[in-house]
């Protein structure tokens, strides 16, 4: 499996979000068989769902996230608003595989304990499942206590792929309950500022840069290669699709 990490040069959110398209496009061709990507964005984002574009609150709640210094993004997987700043992790996993729809619920299950696991080797209560009012909920969210989300996943299954987007919130959320509670208030969604916990909320002594050396661990990579200019420029073909 093919690992690359950290951020883009440029600071362009969208084209993280495209190099995830891009690689998932690769995969269903059969250029790529497996990659994995984890990077820490670099400047605050509200994510929207396909879906979210089409509701009537959709441009107030872009204007919300612009006026808050978050930049709306629109997703290639599912899911419902998320919003996060440079202290989170996104990982997108990516696998060509020829019978992808069949194992869409069994990756959720298996990704879903495979984090609660790394977060309880932390020191985390982490527990697998959905807490009331949770902002993009899942049956298989992770949270802290039942209480509190902290990592969401989400996929993308297209012809003979996958893509798995994982968001971890390592910090920050006091900041993101009052954005998110507008954004799902003019979206006409259901939400709960309660709900939205951090890495570091839970764990104050929590090492961030090492608890990410778990993840690699876990999945199995280490070294991490550059991404290459083929994967780049169809990014940066997608990446207009991304952008809110």
């Amino acid at each position: 499996m093919r690992l690359s990490s950290g951020a883009l040069p440029g600071g362009d959110e969208a084209m993280e979000l495209a190099v995830a398209h891009a690689l998932v496009r690769q995969a269903s061709t059969g250029d790529l068989t497996e990659a994995l990507r984890i990077y820490r964005p670099t400047a605050p984002v509200v994510v929207f769902g396909r879906r979210d574009t089409r509701l009537p609150g959709f441009a107030a709640a872009v204007r919300s996230a612009r006026a808050a210094g978050f930049e709306p993004l629109v997703r290639a997987v599912g899911g419902r608003p998320v919003a996060y700043t440079p202290q989170a992790l996104v990982i997108d996993h990516v696998k060509h595989e020829p019978l992808a729809p069949d194992g869409l619920e069994t990756r959720f299950q298996h990704f879903g304990d495979l984090y609660a696991e790394l977060l309880r080797d932390s020191g985390i209560d982490a527990r697998v499942g959905a807490v009331p009012g949770e902002y993009c909920p899942g049956a298989h969210s992770v949270n802290a206590r039942g209480t509190v989300k902290l990592i969401g996943t989400g996929q993308r299954v297209i012809r003979n792929a996958w893509l798995f987007s994982t968001l971890i919130i390592l910090g920050d959320d006091a900041q993101l309950r009052p954005l998110l509670t507008d954004i799902y208030r003019h979206l006409d969604l259901p939400f709960d500022a309660a709900s939205v916990g951090s890495l570091t909320s839970e764990r104050p002594d929590l090492d961030t840069t090492t608890f990410e050396q778990h993840i690699t661990t876990a999945y199995g990579v280490q070294e991490p290669t550059e991404l290459d200019d083929t994967t780049i420029e169809l990014a940066k073909a997608l990446a207009a699709d991304h952008r809110a």
